[in-house]
């Protein structure tokens, strides 16, 4: 009996880490703080209790994105050394499982966002799982046109925040939407440099250059990081924010920008390494900038 015990709990163990890892709970909460960032510059006084709320409505649309590009893609993630180990390639869950799990943390989401903020934010938020899963996913294998369907989605989380919020569209969930649309590229496209023998194994073709790993490639990174210079202060410009943060932007930008230069010059995957390290940098301190301007 005892054995019989300890087999089971060891099973339910296993089986939840699985459902945990098919969550991809990094990403998701990096994307959820960022929904919840929107949230927080578009109020005069933050309800914590709304936020938190925010926070898991989020995790689980975003978690149900996730799911649904694996399924998609469980026999290419077999192909790749990043993603041979997930749960549906492995086969710890089936995608029977898998589907269940989607579709449950897809009804919570709904249900949060509209009973305890609005239509409109379900709706972009549904919009964005539906961009991300059923458009962006397929188009991975037909060329680099995925990358820019693919910034859309990852652009609304603080849109979403905004509209959670106020329960209105505007120029001002707009900028938020630009900035974060922006810094996708140089995101994306670092960490597709990196990985770009991985992606070939599957068919994905995510580098905005045919040539791949090349100086056309480093050139259009370069050129959609300047782009993050002019919209970082259009905050400032829109009573958004102080003048510190838009400083701040600008300084950020700068930093990140030489980095795209020593791309330009090495083009190496240690250079790119270093972009996609400085994304990372970049979004949240620009984000707690804004935040910290505007108290």
């Amino acid at each position: 009996m005892q054995q019989t015990k300890t087999i089971g709990a060891s099973t339910f163990a296993l089986k939840s880490k699985a459902y945990f890892d098919l969550l991809k709970f990094r990403l998701s909460a990096f994307v959820a703080l960022s929904g919840m960032f929107g949230f927080s510059l578009a109020v005069s006084r933050i309800d914590w209790l709304k936020l938190g709320v925010l926070f898991l409505a989020s995790l689980a649309m975003t978690g149900a994105a996730n799911i649904i590009n694996q399924i998609i893609e469980k026999e290419y993630d077999k192909l790749m050394k990043r993603t041979a180990g997930r749960p549906l390639p492995t086969g710890r869950l089936s995608v029977q499982e898998a589907a269940i799990f989607a579709f449950v943390l897809f009804i919570i989401a709904c249900y949060l966002f509209i009973v305890f903020f609005n239509l409109r934010a379900c709706a972009l938020s549904v919009l964005s799982l539906l961009l991300y899963g059923f458009v962006y996913t397929p188009l991975k294998r037909v060329g680099p046109i995925a990358v820019f369907v693919g910034a859309l989605p990852g652009a609304f989380p603080p849109m979403i925040g905004w509209v959670a919020a106020t329960n209105h569209y505007g120029l001002e969930p707009g900028i938020l939407f630009a900035i974060q649309f922006f810094w996708q590229f140089p995101h994306f496209w670092a960490i597709a440099w990196v990985a770009d023998n991985d992606y070939t194994k599957a068919g994905f073709k995510l580098l905005p250059s045919t040539g791949g790993k090349d100086d056309k490639t480093a050139l259009q990174i370069m050129i959609y990081t300047l782009f993050l210079l002019p919209v970082g202060w259009l905050p400032y410009e829109l009573g958004m924010t102080g003048i510190n943060s838009a400083i701040v932007a600008m300084v950020c930008g700068i930093l990140f920008l030489t980095q795209t230069f020593y791309l330009m010059r090495k083009r190496t995957d240690k250079a790119a390494l270093q972009i996609m390290f400085g994304s990372f940098l970049y979004l949240p301190i620009v984000q707690i900038a804004f935040l910290l301007d505007k108290l």
